[in-house]
């Protein structure tokens, strides 16, 4: 009830208002929580769920950020930054980052921290001033590596198919399919460790069976 009245409200502030946005729109009443997020993509102008934002270190995936609020995820590299340098002891050497996240307050906190953020500079190239084309196609190969992670979040470990209801159940969905991505890069890893092992078994087993035979036509 609560829900719907304050739906009644929003409804009538944009009729006395005529407009057609207000704060904290509700769009679902059985997810109240839901905000409209506005993307701008062919065929879906608005899109609804939450918004995540992720990192990637050494293959390892990390839940940075998660909120059903439209928000600038270029606001969270600072604070990215800082939660890296508490784990591992010291700031990144550089950062992969969308073309969003080179605003003038992430390229002076870099630069502050001696952090290499991929991209050009802003403005207009500087007279004389030559980019190494060679590193910049290497970091934006990298770079498409949370791409990638987002899609096979999507495709293989469920972030697709959220079925949750609350806020809390849904966003822990979603850290459960962020923890089966790290699960299935230690699969990987035992795989290519038994697999190895597996051969090597065979090689011993074909040698002593050559060994057998030679003995045996002896």
């Amino acid at each position: 009830m609560d829900t719907i009245r304050t739906v009644y409200e929003q409804q009538k502030y944009m009729y006395d208002n005529r407009t057609h946005s207000v704060p904290d729109r509700i769009v679902s009443v059985s997810q109240p929580f839901v905000r409209p997020i506005v993307r701008g993509k062919a065929g879906k102008l608005v899109e609804f769920g939450a918004k995540l934002d992720i990192s990637v270190v050494d293959g390892w995936t990390r839940l940075e950020c998660c909120s059903f609020d439209a928000y600038n995820e270029a606001g969270n590299l600072r604070e990215m930054a800082e939660r890296f340098r508490v784990r591992e002891g010291h700031y990144p050497s550089w950062i992969l980052a969308d073309k969003i996240y080179r605003n003038r307050e992430d390229l002076s906190y870099c630069k502050a921290h001696g952090i290499r953020l991929s991209g050009p500079a802003l403005g207009r190239p500087k007279k004389g001033e030559t980019r190494d084309k060679a590193q910049d196609y290497r970091d934006e190969c990298e770079r498409v590596e949370v791409e990638r992670r987002f899609s096979l979040a999507k495709r293989k470990c469920g972030m697709g198919l959220v079925t949750a209801k609350l806020r809390e159940t849904e966003t822990h969905v979603i850290a459960m399919s962020v923890l089966v991505l790290n699960l299935r890069k230690i699969q990987r890893a035992l795989l290519r460790i038994l697999t190895y092992l597996l051969e090597i078994l065979a090689q011993k087993k074909n040698w002593a069976l050559v060994q057998w035979t030679l003995y045996y036509m002896k």
